[in-house]
């Protein structure tokens, strides 16, 4: 699957629906992107949310679960 796409003046480009799609792409996602040789390549990353769900109590949910489960779960890999 391919699609060719335009940079905007902010260095912006819009992924089409389909490979969101294809991939699982949801809104305000956060992607990885790295320099292979001459290629960016975009990587979709788990939500933290998601790794994590279940081993955090809280008493009143924050309106950007992965925002505050990145500041509040620093460590955890290292257990």
């Amino acid at each position: 699957m391919e699609s060719v796409v335009r940079v905007d003046d902010r260095g912006r480009i819009s992924i089409p629906k389909s490979i969101r799609e294809a991939l699982g792409i949801k809104s305000r996602q956060l992607l990885k992107i790295r320099v292979v040789g001459d290629k960016i390549v975009l990587e979709p990353l788990e939500s933290i949310a998601d790794k994590y769900y279940g081993i955090v109590r809280v008493g009143k949910w924050p309106a950007d679960l992965d925002e505050f489960l990145g500041e509040s779960v620093l460590t955890l890999d290292d257990f």
